[in-house]
């Protein structure tokens, strides 16, 4: 199979129904043609992405375009939770704005608004992920602020339009100090190698990554991390995301939070890679460490007093990207593997919570907590399954997320970082209390008398289904072949980090580390 042209594709697929649409008149063209439209590119995103992931994970490097475009263990890995989430909160979509245009919320304007930069989106992201060339990834990032403003203010209140305003100033402005952190890194390049062309690419850049200026190197990750890291909600630069996230519709609440945020992350990632290259890991370790644990311990307070449900889920985000930053900063096997984890487990576990929060909205018309009461009295299904999301948010087991937390304990233990796990375990009980809060205050309670008994249209059931189903399997036997790519992503980053046997698997390492240490039997007792 020619792996270039399939991954062209995936690149086509959600860019050609974006176009479409745009050209279809706004009146006189039916829903079905946007609706036909977004599930044909959401299909052709799940196939593709899903066949390329697993010829990656088979061994294959996939180029395209020359080089602009490459697909290797790392990003496979955070393609298959766009090939994986998309196509979920997509099909979610359709019951959800038909909802949106009963109630006279949207016009038939608005719905091609909707689902044309809804694909947009979707493709903005695929193109962060496989870009090669460091520029297009700025620009890929530059590109899904430009296509999701128009999402977060797609209903045009005046909450909704102040929100899109800020998410896109705010975000212009912090993703430019990636801007910055990007050129430094091409200039750098390019001063040492033969081919000053070449210095757009990750690929030609990694292997004379030592050569580069030091002092540059680390200038360019900070203003890396503090760009990027603007994008991926990370404090003190996650201020855009409470808004956005609550006055977006809920699927693309869902998707900003499930797949944006980690896109982000795997774009820091490409430059923590060449700094550890550069410099040793210890430095971008200390900036991810110091940017984790603020923002853990900032959000995880936000979370417990928030009393509008969407905007509680959005804090969340940002306590759980920080937690990312935690494993990334702690380091080592076992951090990099909890931190892959980790975004796999959020990722899915987030995209349910707000898809639910979008059934919970289309039964109760708010997402005040004080009047939402008694969801499992009043919508069963959505009842059961928005406890199973709160537990799986809250890390408890047998859901994913407390897989990835607790090889991040392990982690710290392993690297002696002990201030940084007791500041976060610290915040993580205050985000367990949040969250049993939200169980028995709003699942649990008594029902109101003005809300209709009945569960929302089967097809805004499916998605979450589905993904409860997934964050279950990932927490309690993570399939083989995501095992693998998982290790093949981390044994990426590991690789320039000075720790990394080939000889073994990345994960036999760390327990082989935990045991010349005598940890492995205290822990596991």
């Amino acid at each position: 199979m020619d792996y270039s042209m399939l991954l062209l594709a995936l690149l086509g697929c959600p860019l050609i129904a974006a176009l479409a649409m745009a050209v279809l008149p706004s009146k006189g063209t039916p829903s079905a043609v946007y609706e036909a439209l977004h599930l044909l590119s959401l299909a052709g995103v799940a196939v593709a992405g899903l066949a390329l992931v697993v010829a990656v994970c088979s061994g294959a490097d996939v180029y395209a375009a020359g080089e602009w475009f490459h697909l290797d263990g790392l990003s496979a890995l955070f393609l298959g939770l766009i090939a994986v989430i998309a196509p979920c909160t997509g099909v979610y979509s359709l019951p959800y704005v038909a909802h949106d245009v009963e109630e006279g919320r949207l016009g038939s304007g608005q719905v091609k608004q909707y689902y044309a930069f809804f694909s947009l989106f979707v493709f903005s992201m695929i193109l962060a992920v496989t870009s090669n060339n460091i520029i297009m990834m700025w620009v890929s990032v530059e590109a899904t602020t430009l296509s999701t403003v128009f999402l977060v203010g797609v209903y045009r209140t005046k909450l909704a339009l102040e929100a899109a305003w800020k998410y896109v100033i705010v975000c212009t402005a912090g993703v430019a100090f990636g801007l910055f952190g990007t050129l430094l890194v091409y200039a750098n390049a390019a001063d040492v190698m033969a081919d000053a062309h070449q210095a757009v690419f990750w690929t030609a850049i990694l292997p004379v990554a030592p050569l580069m200026d030091h002092s540059l190197m680390m200038i360019a990750f900070v203003f890396a991390a503090i760009g990027f890291g603007t994008k991926a909600g990370l404090f003190p630069m996650h201020t855009w995301l409470p808004d956005a996230h609550s006055e977006a519709p809920s699927p693309v609440s869902a998707l900003l939070s499930g797949v944006l945020l980690k896109c982000a992350v795997l774009i820091i990632l490409r430059f923590y890679i060449l700094t550890s290259a550069n410099v040793g890991d210890g430095f971008p370790q200390t900036v991810m460490m110091i940017l984790g644990v603020l923002s853990v311990g900032y959000a995880a307070f936000e979370v417990y007093r928030q009393r509008d449900l969407k905007r509680k889920l959005a804090y969340s985000s940002c306590e759980n990207v920080g937690l990312i930053a935690v494993c990334f900063g702690i380091g080592g096997p076992l951090g990099i593997i909890a931190g892959l984890v980790h975004c796999i487990a959020h990722g899915l576990t987030k995209a349910l919570m707000f898809c639910l929060a979008g059934n919970v909205m289309m039964k109760y018309h708010t997402r005040d907590l004080e009047r939402i009461r008694g969801i499992v009295t009043v919508a069963p299904v959505t009842g059961v399954l928005f406890v199973a999301g709160c537990l799986a948010l809250a890390g408890f087991p047998p859901f994913a997320m407390f897989l990835s937390e607790m090889l991040m304990v392990l982690a710290g233990v392993a690297a002696a970082a002990w201030w940084a796990l007791v500041l976060v375990l610290v915040a993580l009980v205050v985000v367990i209390m949040a969250l049993v809060r939200l169980i028995t205050g709003s699942a649990l309670g008594g029902a109101p008398d003005n809300v209709p008994r009945g569960d929302v249209p089967a097809l805004a059931l499916v998605p979450e289904i589905v993904l409860v189903a997934l964050v279950v399997l990932l927490g309690v036997a993570m399939p083989g072949p995501l095992a693998g790519s998982i290790e093949d992503a981390g044994a990426i980053v590991m690789a320039y980090e000075g720790e990394y046997s080939a000889n073994g698997s990345l994960l036999d390492d760390a327990l082989a580390a935990l045991a010349a240490d005598g940890m492995t039997e205290e822990v596991f007792e």
